[in-house]
């Protein structure tokens, strides 16, 4: 049986926000949750369904890829899974829909959570995304306390929790429903501190600007994102690290415009060039090459120059360079000059000049046809 477009499923847009995708999804889950449909195998396969549409489309790799090769992307092993952005069972997403109804706090992880992640703009110049580039940066988060080793705790004791006996999680009954919730009195960890540390005040984190090397690899583009695992804030005491997004943003080049990965740029040349032909000099990224002019030449005609163009960070391809001579209109000509465009535009009188000037002609032939078909 096929499986339904994750769009459809949750009833949310190609284009849906990050917001609406998560507000679609609690209100599949409510609707569908085992919970309130007891017994109901149609109930709780929609809600499946629901949860694995969110967790593919909440994570912007995995929404990339599902909206390339729609579910064929995740045939073999690499769909969503327990692994993905959302829920991992039907306490968590209950959690987090009442946790604030009910008074209680997040959204049912087990034991203490990892720390967040932290998003970084990176801009770069166009030569620095094709070639790669080496940058150093500093990002102001939560990192873990030195004086306490991130365990919160002055002396190093730290004690269970009384109250959910070190599983970091309280169930709370609320007429048909059962939820999950992390515990509010050790905030999910299972554990408690007597004597907390006077830096992080038992928290085992404080305010931090860290300095990092970040490798940007060749060929990355606009809104490519790179993740450095466990260099995001620090957990609350000594939960493990969350993560480092670094995205790019790359400015404007002055003379090549990117395509995915091919590279656009104009050539001007002059009015003898275009008619007579020559060799002229273009740049790439490499370097200067060669581009030859053919004779009668029109502006706005695109030549290819195969992988001159930029390496794809995923497929290792080389694009193109695709050049298109713009022909130019001289200006501040000398008297003998102007007198020489003189003689040149003389030679062209009669029905026999339309013969020199292709797209002229055309224009002429349309523009005539039109006014027949208007006076007709």
């Amino acid at each position: 049986m096929s499986k339904r477009d994750y769009y459809e499923v949750l009833g949310v847009a190609r284009n849906a926000s990050d917001d609406d995708l998560k507000k679609a999804y609690r209100r599949c889950a409510m609707k569908h949750h085992p919970d309130r449909n007891p017994g109901d195998s149609a109930a709780e396969a929609a809600f499946k369904e629901c949860k694995e549409a969110y967790e593919i489309l909440a994570d912007a790799n995995k929404r990339r890829a599902y909206d390339q090769h729609g579910h064929a992307a995740f045939e073999h092993g690499n769909g969503g899974g327990a692994g993905g952005p959302g829920f991992s069972d039907m306490g968590d997403i209950f959690g987090d829909i009442f946790g604030n109804i009910f008074g209680g706090g997040g959204g049912g992880a087990r034991g203490p959570r990892r720390g967040a992640d932290i998003g970084y703009v990176m801009e770069l110049s166009l030569e620095e995304a094709v070639g790669g580039v080496e940058k150093q940066i500093e990002i102001p988060t939560l990192d873990a306390c030195e004086t306490c080793n991130g365990s919160g705790s002055a002396d190093g004791k730290v004690e269970t929790c009384g109250t959910c006996k070190g599983h970091g999680q309280v169930r709370i009954q609320r007429g048909i429903f059962s939820m999950q919730q992390s515990c509010p009195h050790c905030n999910g960890s299972g554990k408690t501190i007597a004597n907390p540390c006077a830096d992080c005040h038992g928290q085992g984190r404080v305010e931090r600007t860290k300095t990092l090397q970040v490798k940007i690899p060749a060929g990355v583009d606009n809104g490519d994102r790179i993740r450095l695992t466990g260099e995001g804030e620090a957990g609350p005491t000594g939960s493990p690290p969350g993560d480092l997004y670094v995205e790019v943003r790359v400015r404007e080049h002055e003379i090549f415009q990117r395509d995915g990965d091919d590279l656009h740029c104009d050539v001007p040349i002059r009015i003898s060039q275009a008619a007579l032909g020559d060799i002229i000099r273009v740049p790439t990224l490499g370097g200067e090459v060669e581009l030859r002019i053919p004779f009668e030449t029109q502006s706005g005609k695109l030549f290819r120059l195969r992988d001159k163009g930029v390496k794809s960070v995923r497929s290792r391809k080389t694009g193109d360079l695709y050049c298109r001579v713009v022909v130019e209109t001289p200006v501040n000509l000398t008297t003998e000059q102007r007198e020489l465009l003189e003689k040149f535009e003389a030679t062209f009188v009669g029905e026999g000049a339309r013969k020199h000037s292709p797209r002229s002609s055309t224009f002429l032939d349309g523009v005539k046809g039109f006014w027949d078909r208007m006076t007709s």
